[in-house]
């Protein structure tokens, strides 16, 4: 059977060598109204082509959302993605549980490296931290080491993950909260893994996971259990989703901030109800939306209750990673707009003056 049932898969030849990538661009050629569908599900398009095995994603999962609606559909779609970010209340019992299953296969006499992530784990203590200590110079030092030495045993055990399992890294305490680290340092924008080129996704396991929205990064949060399917390869299935387009036009006012336009965007999507739906961010404010603004809006969006509040990328996205990225797949790229974009509801705020505060 042919992982390639399109024949789209394509060659991006750089400096840094020569990768593969499934190009949507191919699929217009083919007579697929790709520009019409929202950034978002053709970020979930690329991957079920990508991911295609005919078995856990198969040809009918690709032409569902190849057929995306506006108004969505009851069809089930799956999703596998690229990494998953955790924080320690849920992230350490996930361990537990892989530790416990190479256990199981140590008892057994079986080879313990069939059991390891297959894709990369990031698992940040930050929930768990507490501050005994504030006001000197010296409060940060002693902070982390009473948090060693009050959760020795944790620390034990997560070292010895870290050295025993592939494709799993921790991040100390005192290094920031996870959305923090996870918009600074772990999100790419672009990732590259065995020779193939394709959007960074993922799925945490806080429901803020959707503050890297704000640059392009299509994540959601999840729970314990279906982030442990994502680390052992299964992929997550949901119903297609509506999606609710919000249009932002001209500049914040002089005196407010992204919080004030945040507030405003969770009173409207709250009156219209948007749970369980993907809103996805247009217009030409976007031009004067800082990257930081935008990952306070995506940030929110567990509190109006949407899945995701998606930012596609455009130059904003690129001057905050600070590279320059040949996008072949221009599809992706929010600049290359020839027409409309369906949604099943539009939604407007213009230059507001008047702020809603809930």
């Amino acid at each position: 059977m042919s992982k390639d049932p399109y024949q789209i898969k394509k060659s991006l030849i750089t400096k840094n060598g020569t990768f593969n990538y499934f190009s949507l661009g191919e699929l217009v050629k083919q007579g697929h109204a790709i520009e019409k569908l929202p950034f978002s599900i053709r970020i979930l398009l690329e991957n079920t082509l990508r991911n295609f095995d005919g078995f856990a994603i198969t040809k009918e999962n690709i032409e569902t959302l190849l057929h995306w609606q506006p108004k969505g559909s009851d069809k089930d779609i799956p999703f596998k993605p690229a990494r998953v970010l955790m924080q320690d209340f849920t992230g350490v019992p996930a361990v537990v549980d892989i530790a416990a299953l190479r256990a199981e296969v140590a008892r057994k006499g079986k080879d313990l490296n069939t059991i390891n992530p297959l894709i990369p784990v990031d698992l940040i203590i930050d929930h768990s931290v507490q501050v005994d200590y504030f006001g000197t110079e010296n409060s940060y030092e002693h902070n982390i080491a009473e948090e060693y030495k009050r959760n020795k045993e944790r620390y034990q055990f997560l070292k010895w993950a870290q050295n025993s399992f592939d494709n799993f890294t921790v991040v100390p305490p005192g290094m920031g909260i996870c959305h923090q680290v996870n918009l600074e340092y772990l999100s790419k924008g672009v990732i590259e893994r065995n020779g193939e080129v394709f959007p960074d996704t993922l799925v945490g396991t806080d429901s803020h996971t959707p503050m890297v929205n704000g640059i392009g990064v299509v994540a959601w949060g999840v729970g314990g259990i279906e982030a442990e399917a994502a680390i052992l390869g299964q992929p997550i299935y949901f119903i297609m989703p509506e999606v609710i387009g919000l249009k932002l036009t001209g500049k914040l006012p002089l005196g407010t901030t992204a919080t004030d336009l945040v507030l405003t965007i969770a009173h409207l999507l709250r009156k219209r109800g948007v749970v369980g739906k993907f809103v996805e961010v247009f217009g030409s404010a976007l031009e004067n939306l800082s990257v930081p603004d935008r990952a306070t809006i995506g940030n929110m969006s567990p509190e109006f209750g949407s899945t995701i509040t998606y930012f596609p990328i455009d130059n904003k996205t690129l001057e905050y990673s600070g590279k320059a990225i040949a996008l072949k797949n221009r599809s992706l790229w929010w600049k290359h707009i020839a027409k409309p974009i369906c949604c099943g509801v539009r939604m407007k705020i213009k230059s507001p003056t008047r702020m809603f505060w809930s």
